[in-house]
């Protein structure tokens, strides 16, 4: 489904297109497959990956061109994961940094980064918080900002 993106979206004025979150959602989950740490996580859960690349393009797109094409509720998803940590944000966000320097111009790159680590920060205090860990709200976080 195409939805066309609200002209005052931020990646309208990064360059973002349809087809930019496409290549990065294919390029960066083809390695995250290939990962050592992340790799067996998804593994373990997707069985379609056609249908979970295509959520995620979704999802993108309704990040950063603010189309409203995701639904889907990640929080609930995520927190049912037992075995996330810190350290699959970490290298998530790590892999995704590189990946979307490497497929994006450096405005779009910039955004796409930003978004994932205000995305990651609240999915990662969030599950703290489902598992009975409210230690998180008042530790201080390093997160590495493009």
């Amino acid at each position: 489904m195409h939805i066309a993106p609200r002209p005052n979206a931020p990646g309208v004025a990064a360059g973002i297109d349809e087809e930019l979150i496409g290549t990065l959602v294919d390029t960066f989950y083809a390695a995250v497959r290939k990962d050592e740490l992340l790799g067996p996580v998804f593994a373990a859960r997707v069985a379609d990956w056609t249908e979970h690349l295509a959520k995620l393009r979704e999802f993108w797109s309704s990040v950063v061109l603010m189309t409203g094409r995701y639904k889907g509720r990640p929080m609930p998803v995520h927190a049912a994961i037992a075995e996330i940590s810190d350290l699959h944000f970490e290298r998530w966000l790590a892999l995704f940094r590189e990946t979307a320097r490497n497929v994006c111009p450096p405005q779009a790159a910039a955004l796409f980064i930003d978004r994932s680590e205000r995305i990651a920060e609240s999915l990662r205090l969030g599950i703290a918080l489902s598992r009975g860990d409210d230690s998180v709200l008042n530790a201080p976080r390093r997160v590495e900002r493009s």
